[in-house]
């Protein structure tokens, strides 16, 4: 169970590009600009939801999540930072070698993926300081 705490959640944004963009033929544009949700607004005009806005959304949704579990200490909290850095590694790789992944939408994941790295360190070495206590003067 506490592996399965480790696993960050940003890898799931890239499983889920990679199952569309593998399969379903998402490395062609016009793929991700297909409209998921359509609502009429009260205003006359239609807003329109693309697949990629829905990806990005996942996207900072799962970096709320990772940046929630940045907080915690503990063994668990270590690997979940070191599994973020192989996710982002991951993503790098994958942006520079692949031509499905050569995409706005990917590099933009991928940037989320490093903000998820960069704040988990910076959250967890914050916190680590509040946790050292000196010994106080005159006891």
């Amino acid at each position: 169970m506490r592996l399965f705490s480790a696993i960050p959640f940003t890898l799931f944004s890239l499983l889920i590009y990679n199952g569309f963009a593998f399969t379903a033929g998402a490395d062609n544009p016009l793929f991700w600009a297909q409209p998921v949700i359509s609502i009429a607004m009260v205003s006359g005009t239609t807003f329109e939801l693309l697949a990629s806005d829905l990806l990005i959304t996942l996207g900072l949704f799962f970096l709320f999540i990772e940046i929630l579990k940045a907080t915690r200490i503990g063994t668990t909290a270590l690997l979940d930072h070191m599994f973020s850095v192989v996710v982002f590694v991951a993503y790098l790789v994958e942006f520079l070698v692949l031509q499905q992944a050569a995409t706005s939408l990917f590099f933009i994941l991928m940037v989320i993926s490093l903000i998820d790295v960069i704040a988990g360190f910076s959250i967890s070495i914050t916190g680590a300081r509040r946790d050292v206590s000196f010994g106080h003067q005159g006891h």
